[in-house]
């Protein structure tokens, strides 16, 4: 006749010699297989498509190249087609998504650009509204795809055809780097361009001659608040919306 098992075991020490390895938590892109995901794929080759088209408009028809790349709308609408065409890739051949951080900066800044158009320069309310008049066709047509069209697609991508919780707060301080050497570059082009040339500084609230540099670095801290804040809400909004439903295509 056997010895009753007691009910509660007292923990057993180590065995002398043997590595207990500490629990660890598997990330979900090593267990889930990653499935092809074409209309995916194709909406993102049209968004990088439209963004382009509205950076060759402004390179060919609108100014001169030097001039045009110079604009944050310009440099931000290539790294967004760039990143959306690396994603197309990644859903048609159904690799692994890129880094949230990535897809987050190209977010942010076609967003940012937009917002700065419409609230800053387009507004005749604001006093950095842009006066003479609102240019040639063409230059109508690169702002309305740069500035809205291109930031409507990029949120409509993220928000309906990317998962959720991607993107951290603690990646915003990052993000904030380029438009940091944004306002850099832009203020060192304005000193090595001569007095009184048209495109000297390319947005009113960095002119340097009107509003001194005390009132530019003022406006580019605001800026870069409203940035950061912008960049939270994204955050949040991340983490908030549902799970868009996966299927092979």
């Amino acid at each position: 006749m056997t010895a009753p098992i007691p009910r509660d075991l007292p923990d057993l020490p180590p065995i002398p010699g043997h590595v207990v390895l500490p629990p660890t938590v598997v990330p979900a892109r090593a267990v889930l297989i990653p499935v092809r995901r074409r209309l995916v794929a194709v909406f993102r080759g049209l968004t990088a498509l439209l963004a382009l088209t509205g950076v060759a408009i402004e390179l060919v028809a609108v100014g001169p190249p030097a001039a045009a790349l110079s604009h944050f709308t310009v440099q931000s609408g290539i790294l967004l087609a760039l990143v959306m065409l690396a994603s197309a890739r990644c859903a048609w051949s159904a690799h692994h998504p890129l880094p949230g951080a990535l897809t987050g900066a190209a977010l942010l800044y076609v967003v940012a650009g937009g917002l700065v158009h419409h609230v800053l320069r387009a507004d005749a309310s604001s006093a950095f509204a842009v006066t003479g008049g609102s240019g040639t066709a063409w230059q109508v047509a690169a702002t309305h795809i740069l500035c809205t069209a291109v930031p409507v697609a990029a949120a409509l991508e993220w928000l309906l055809l990317t998962a959720p919780s991607r993107l951290h707060l603690r990646q915003a301080p990052a993000w904030l780097l380029y438009p940091l050497a944004y306002l850099a570059f832009s203020l060192a082009r304005g000193e090595l361009l001569l007095p009184g040339s048209g495109d000297r500084y390319l947005y009113p609230f960095l002119d340097v001659d009107q509003h001194g540099y005390r009132g530019v670095l003022a406006n580019a801290l605001l800026i870069g608040l409203a940035l950061y804040a912008l960049a939270a809400l994204l955050v949040a909004l991340d983490h908030a919306r549902p799970n868009p439903p996966r299927r092979s295509r």
